[in-house]
């Protein structure tokens, strides 16, 4: 029997509406629960799509039983993997003064150690402001951004972009491109190990030009300034620790207080946390960590608690519509003044590298059988481009493997420094003997002899303003 189109009109709506709830019932099963842990904070595991549609894992954290609507804030990883445990305190710290926080992992697709991205790290950190306003029991109109370290240049930048950040707040971000940071970051930490000022001044100067000149420090140039003049209506509370030894705060602080001031925002808070390491933590000269929790089998100290106060204290204020007027407190005394350092410096390669095939010229135009062969130009050519290597690899491995690869000191220099200002004296007593040995000898000009003797004796000649350029020397 056919039915009447009534009745198959019914059916199809009460199926449409069976169907609906059926979804309804599957998106709620499927949705991450919200579970508190008897400390008053409720927390909800959440997803959401950054920079290129990357899904990223976080947790939200609000205060149980608040009324709401209260304000919100996404909290950005320094450099590194940055895992979301490493900001569980900051992130409790925010959702107990009734800020609902989200906390997310760093990606790790389109990030590495030979690529950065700050365009696209302010993609992930814009998706969770906007993760942030659709939720119920947030004001859509104040949520903002908390960036540290790496983060400071990454919030400002995110903020800039978009007018969803109510407020930026940074810990320990610097005012300096990443290379002139991070060259400060080491020579700070090597000054610290007792290291001598003529490497420091290596590791600073050539050593770093060549890391930003051969592409092998990423996004050596970034020029966070520009960003933050843009900034000229977005409510900004930029702090450091008394004891940051990782970016300059002296310097920091001043470039960033000018910069706002040049945009024209009158609502910028320059601070500083007392007894305060890099992240805001305690620590007794900045390079130790009181207390906290470990990460990485590493102490991250406590967040000190004048620090979690400032930034919660200053964000109410911001979203209850009065946001402090701009200051800068007094900037305490910084042990090293930060040095510019050239990013595309194209003579740091290209020197040592004319150096290396000049001394090369030898050892091949022997397996060719070109000219004589001459056992003293022979050790010439092996110690020259033993001692160009050394050079290069000893002051740029700091770079790569952080201040530790300046251990052990020796006389205020590295163990490894040391073998190659030894490989260098050996370069210039060979290069004097051998050239004595060949006035001795007296042989006939040939172009076979030329060709094989000119270009190591011009790399020797070469060597010598160039190690002392390096800092060998000294």
């Amino acid at each position: 029997m056919l039915l009447s189109a009534t009745s198959a009109s019914s059916i199809r709506a009460v199926l449409a509406a069976l169907s609906g709830v059926l979804a309804g019932a599957f998106l709620l099963l499927a949705a991450p629960m919200a579970y508190a842990r008897g400390d008053g904070l409720v927390r909800q595991e959440v997803t959401f799509r950054g920079g290129g549609g990357l899904v990223l894992h976080g947790t939200v954290l609000s205060k149980d039983g608040a009324p709401g609507p209260e304000p919100g804030i996404v909290l950005v990883g320094g450099s590194g993997s940055g895992p979301r445990e490493e900001y569980r305190q900051e992130a409790e710290a925010f959702a107990r003064a009734g800020i609902t926080t989200l906390v997310y992992d760093k990606r790790t697709v389109g990030y590495s150690l030979l690529h950065r991205d700050f365009g696209l790290l302010a993609d992930d950190a814009l998706a969770g402001v906007r993760l942030l306003q659709s939720r119920s029991g947030v004001n859509p109109r104040q949520v903002g951004l908390w960036g540290f370290s790496e983060g400071g240049w990454v919030a400002p930048l995110a903020a800039a972009r978009s007018t969803d950040v109510a407020f930026v707040v940074t810990i320990g971000g610097s005012g300096y491109d990443p290379l002139r940071t991070q060259a400060w970051n080491l020579t700070t930490h090597l000054h610290h190990q007792e290291v001598g000022a003529p490497f420091r001044r290596t590791v600073a100067g050539p050593a770093a030009q060549i890391m930003g000149s051969t592409g092998l420090f990423p996004a050596a140039d970034y020029d966070p300034v520009p960003v933050l003049e843009r900034l000229h209506r977005t409510p900004v509370l930029a702090l450091w620790g008394d004891h940051d030894t990782q970016v300059p705060p002296q310097e920091s602080a001043r470039i960033f207080r000018e910069a706002l001031a040049r945009a024209g925002n009158r609502h910028a808070v320059i601070g500083f946390v007392a007894g305060g390491a890099h992240n805001g933590h305690r620590t007794s000269d900045g390079f130790d960590r009181i207390g906290g929790p470990l990460f990485h089998g590493k102490k991250l100290g406590e967040l000190a608690p004048p620090c979690a106060q400032t930034m919660a204290s200053w964000v109410q204020a911001v979203a209850a519509g009065h946001p402090p007027a701009s200051s800068a407190a007094p900037a305490p005394e910084q042990a090293l003044v930060t040095t510019p350092v050239p990013v595309h410096a194209w003579y740091a390669w290209l020197v040592p590298a004319l150096l290396l095939l000049g001394f090369a010229t030898y050892p091949v135009c022997a397996l060719l059988r070109v000219g004589p062969v001459l056992r003293l130009v022979r050790w010439l050519a092996g110690l020259g481009l033993l001692a160009v290597v050394a050079t290069v690899s000893s002051s740029t491995a700091v770079f790569v493997v952080g201040d530790g690869a300046a251990a052990p000191v020796v006389w205020g220099r590295p163990a490894s420094w040391l073998v190659v200002q030894g490989l260098a004296v050996a370069v210039v007593v060979s290069a004097g003997v051998s050239a004595a040995a060949l006035r001795r000898r007296r042989l006939t000009p040939s172009r076979a002899l030329w060709m094989r003797l000119a270009p190591v004796g011009l790399a020797a000649v070469g060597f010598v303003p160039w190690a002392v350029w390096w800092g060998v020397a000294a």
